[in-house]
């Protein structure tokens, strides 16, 4: 990967990126509320199974297929994989959150010179896009190689993460950034492993957290909205 290329992946991973992931917790809120994260032990763990079960399994090898399509301009393909993602959305606030990150991520992409008329127009043509399968469009747009563009989408998830943790827990800035530097480690094996799945293996299956967003729907008192 090249200078530039470096420089566009740095960019599309920094929390700065205007598509509203700061205002998501993805159910740490509620877990939060359940008593289930109280501390850095506990949010940690939260954090990790988060990102090995929810995103690795699913959202990582999604990724991979949108980015793969994008760059062999298999539309069909592409826009087969994004329908699919959006079905596996089982709450109205974590399907909400993936539109709307979407959206936001294909009108930056029409602000910035990256992408052709021709490419552009697929992506606006597409009523509902999850966020993840515009990201990936972005990476391949940029020329970013699909494994370094999905390491860098696996971080800036983790790095949003982390700092809902250090906001509503809460924990100090150091705490949070032992999280982020521990579990950072694992992200170019989970990367290499979502490479290596099979379309049947790809899995949403994480009922604790489809509770803990059903919850969040109708909780008293929350900051995020998801």
């Amino acid at each position: 990967m090249d200078s530039l290329a470096l420089m566009r992946l740095l960019q599309l991973a920094s929390p700065s990126l205007p598509v509203g992931a700061y205002s998501y917790s993805q159910g740490l809120e509620s877990a939060l509320t359940a008593k289930v994260v109280t501390n850095e032990a506990t949010a940690h763990a939260w954090v990790h199974d988060m990102l090995h079960h929810a995103v690795a399994l699913l959202e990582a090898p999604v990724f991979l297929r949108a980015h793969a399509a994008w760059v062999s301009g298999e539309t069909v393909r592409y826009h087969e994989w994004n329908d699919w993602f959006l079905a596996t959305r089982d709450t109205a606030e974590l399907r909400a959150e993936t539109v709307q990150m979407g959206f936001s991520t294909v009108r930056l992409l029409k602000e910035l010179p990256l992408l052709a008329p021709a490419d552009l127009s697929v992506l606006q043509a597409t009523p509902e896009i999850a966020a993840p399968v515009a990201l990936a469009a972005a990476a391949a747009a940029m020329g970013i190689p699909a494994q370094e563009a999905l390491q860098a989408y696996l971080f800036s998830w983790l790095e949003n993460q982390v700092l809902a943790a250090v906001k509503v827990v809460p924990l100090g800035q150091a705490a949070g950034q032992r999280i982020l530097f521990d579990l950072a480690g694992a992200i170019p094996a989970l990367g290499t492993q979502a490479a290596a799945m099979q379309d049947d293996d790809i899995s949403n299956w994480t009922p604790g957290l489809t509770l803990f967003s059903i919850a969040h729907e109708t909780q008293y008192s929350r900051i995020f909205r998801s």
